[in-house]
C-alpha cells in the first residue's frame, strides 16, 4: 500500500470556465468512467473534451495538485455539474461518488483535501507507451556523416561474417574503454525534407546491442547481448543511449508558427490511420519539442469557379493530430492521437 496526497480529491479537471472560455466539453460525454489497464490519459480526456490535448490547461487552473499523472485503474472519473458549470471530479479506488455531499442545510459542498490510500499500481500513462518504446527501440536518428566516422564490424570469431546473440565479434574504430555497451546499427534511408531537399537526418536500423570485453591497439572485443537481425561485417556502432520515454507528456500547442509535411510513416508505407508513428520536417530549431500538438492536414483542391471562369484552390481542412514523442534539431517523430479520415505521407502540419 502507499499513501497518495491528493492536495483536491474532488477535482481531476477544474471547471472548463474557469481554465479558459474557449476549453469546453463534450456534447454527449458519459457520466462516469472507470479507469482501466489500458486507459491513457489522452483516451479519457477524449470521453470528456472537444481538444483532449488540452487537459494541462484545465489541471494548471489547480496548482495545488502536485502531479495531475497520478490517476490509477479503479479510479472514477465523474461529471458533475457545480452552480450549473460542468466539472470532472475524481474518486480514489473505486469509491465512485460524485465528489459532493449535502450539509446540515441541505446545500450542495465539494469534499475537502484529505488523505486516502490506494493499492500499489502503475499510474496510467499519456499515451500508449508501449508502440511509442517498441519504436526507439528499433529507430535511431543518426547526424550526416555519423554512421560513415563510427566504429565498425570487422570480423567474427574464425573469420565468421555473420554473428548472432551471444556470439563474440571484433570490430575496429575509436572505441571507448568508458562505455560498457554499444548499440549496433545499419544504415537506412535519409529523411529529406521534401520541399527544400536538405538532409535532416538518416535512419540507423537496430541490430542489436553489444558489451565491450577488451580493447587492444586498434581492435576491439565485444560480446552480443541482443540481436534483432544478424550482425554482419561492416554494420556500425554507436554508444548506446537511453531512449525510454518519460510517461507523463504534457501536451501544447507550438508557442512560434509551424508549416511543414509528414516525409514518413513507420513500416515503409504511404497511408497514415490512428496511433501511426510519422516523421515530419520540423524539430527543435522550428520550436517543435517533446509534448507539441500539431494538426495534419489535407491539402484543399484545385477547382474551377464556375462564375469567375478562373481556378482557385480551396483551403486545407484539419484531417487529424498529432504528438511530438522525440524532437531532434531538424525533424521529430509523432504518434498519430485523432484522424478523421485517411492520412498520407506529404500530409500538411501546423498548429493545431
Amino acid at each position: 500500500m502507499k499513501r497518495i496526497f491528493i492536495a483536491l480529491l474532488a477535482a481531476w479537471f477544474q471547471c472548463a470556465v474557469a481554465a479558459g472560455d474557449d476549453i469546453v466539453f463534450r456534447d454527449d460525454p458519459p457520466p462516469r468512467h472507470t479507469v482501466e489497464v489500458g486507459d491513457t490519459l489522452w483516451d479519457i480526456s477524449a470521453m470528456f473534451l472537444r481538444d483532449p490535448w488540452r487537459w494541462p490547461e484545465l489541471w494548471e487552473a489547480n496548482p495545488q495538485i502536485a502531479n495531475p499523472h497520478l490517476i490509477y485503474p479503479g479510479d472514477v472519473i465523474a461529471l458533475v455539474y457545480v452552480d450549473g458549470k460542468p466539472q470532472l471530479t475524481l474518486a480514489r479506488g473505486g469509491a465512485a461518488d460524485d465528489g459532493q455531499r449535502s450539509g446540515a442545510d441541505g446545500r450542495t459542498v465539494v469534499l475537502r483535501p484529505q488523505i486516502r490510500e490506494a493499492a500499489h499500481a502503475e499510474a496510467i500513462p499519456s499515451l500508449p507507451l508501449g508502440i511509442l518504446n517498441s519504436f526507439l527501440s528499433r529507430t535511431r536518428v543518426a547526424a550526416e556523416g555519423e554512421l560513415d566516422t563510427a566504429p565498425y564490424v570487422l570480423a567474427g570469431y574464425e573469420k565468421r561474417l555473420m554473428s548472432g546473440s551471444g556470439d563474440a565479434f571484433f570490430a575496429r574504430g575509436a572505441l571507448s574503454p568508458e562505455v560498457d555497451f554499444y548499440g549496433i546499427y545499419r544504415k537506412g534511408d535519409p529523411y529529406i525534407d521534401p520541399d527544400t531537399r536538405e538532409l535532416l537526418g538518416l535512419k540507423a536500423e537496430d541490430i542489436g546491442s553489444a558489451q565491450l570485453k577488451s580493447i587492444e591497439g586498434e581492435v576491439a572485443t565485444l560480446i552480443t547481448t541482443r540481436s534483432a537481425r544478424e550482425i554482419r561485417v561492416g554494420d556500425r556502432l554507436l554508444p548506446h543511449e537511453q531512449r525510454r520515454l518519460d510517461p507523463a507528456f504534457y501536451p501544447r500547442a507550438p508557442d512560434t508558427e509551424v508549416q511543414g509535411k509528414l516525409i514518413s510513416v513507420e513500416g515503409g508505407v504511404s497511408q497514415v490511420g490512428h496511433l501511426d508513428v510519422v516523421a515530419i520536417n520540423r524539430g527543435d530549431r522550428d520550436g517543435i519539442d517533446v509534448g507539441s500538438i500539431l494538426g495534419i492536414f489535407k491539402a484543399g483542391e484545385r477547382i474551377r469557379d464556375r462564375i469567375a471562369g478562373d481556378e482557385i484552390i480551396l483551403p486545407s481542412e484539419r484531417a487529424g493530430l498529432l504528438m511530438v514523442f522525440r524532437a531532434y534539431e531538424k525533424m521529430s517523430f509523432g504518434l498519430v492521437v485523432h484522424a478523421d479520415r485517411p492520412l498520407a505521407v506529404g500530409d500538411e502540419i501546423g498548429n493545431p
